[in-house]
């Protein structure tokens, strides 16, 4: 994918449509990272329809950041031993340990998913793509070509393609890691958590609010991560839409009395 990534910036494959299909595409991934598997699935911070639940978790499946009930096991299991030698990416070890080096090495956690995400494993869906997960990729592969090559864009349907998944994928893949390394290391804190982590205001742009670590540690199970004024908090703000239309129910906050 860094291969896919680099070849994606060279000036042949450069074109406005290709930057319009990265944008889109990289919102749909984060936000399906974020608000679905993160803060729904992951620590159900609300409720909302299970269709809505489902859309929300295939969206982030397309990080291809392994399969959804893998995600949600391993993150649960993170906030259970954070920082602790147990821990995957246990920031103690480094920032490139935490960052992304853990996940070339033996990853004693997955060995636990049943316990972590046993709940999972009971809906058909995540149980599919539990397996095929990266077939996702084929169809969204097959489509920006096709816009690629039918609207003649400069780059053609490859470089549609190279933008659209390559690209995409290193930007969230790195997107994603910073919140497991830097904001254990880089930042603020609101509160006295037995871990490292921090508040890190760039990456909470970056994440979609993800960035707010100290205070997910400190409320696990809020839907809002940014607590105090300054912290800017995009998937909030699209858990707050949700509400005001009614697809999300039971929204669970914290609040920061500083």
């Amino acid at each position: 994918m860094h291969v896919g990534a680099v070849f994606a910036l060279l000036p042949r494959f450069w074109s406005w449509q290709a930057v319009v299909a990265f944008a889109v595409l990289y919102w749909v991934t984060v936000i399906g990272v974020t608000l679905g598997l993160h803060r729904l699935v992951a620590h159900r911070s609300f409720e909302a329809p299970r269709w809505l639940e489902r859309l929300l978790v295939v969206m982030g499946t397309l990080a291809c950041q392994s399969s959804p009930i893998e995600w949600v096991g391993l993150h649960r299991h993170h906030h259970k031993f954070s920082d602790q030698p147990n821990d995957h990416h246990d920031a103690g070890r480094g920032l490139w340990w935490a960052h992304s080096e853990w996940m070339l090495h033996k990853i004693p956690a997955l060995d636990h998913l049943d316990r972590f995400a046993g709940d999972m494993r009971r809906d058909p869906l995540y149980h599919w793509l539990d397996r095929w997960f990266l077939l996702l990729q084929l169809p969204l592969g097959a489509l920006l070509y096709w816009i690629g090559e039918a609207g003649q864009v400069h780059g053609g349907g490859l470089g549609m393609v190279l933008w659209g998944i390559p690209l995409r994928l290193t930007v969230v893949y790195h997107v994603t890691w910073l919140v497991n390394s830097a904001t254990h290391v880089f930042g603020y804190r609101n509160f006295d958590c037995p871990d490292r982590s921090t508040n890190c205001w760039w990456v909470a742009i970056l994440s979609f609010g993800e960035g707010w670590h100290n205070n997910h540690h400190a409320h696990p199970h809020s839907a809002r991560h940014g607590l105090r004024w300054f912290e800017f908090d995009i998937t909030w703000l699209h858990i707050k839409c949700l509400k005001a239309l009614g697809l999300a129910r039971r929204v669970r906050l914290a609040h920061y009395r500083g």
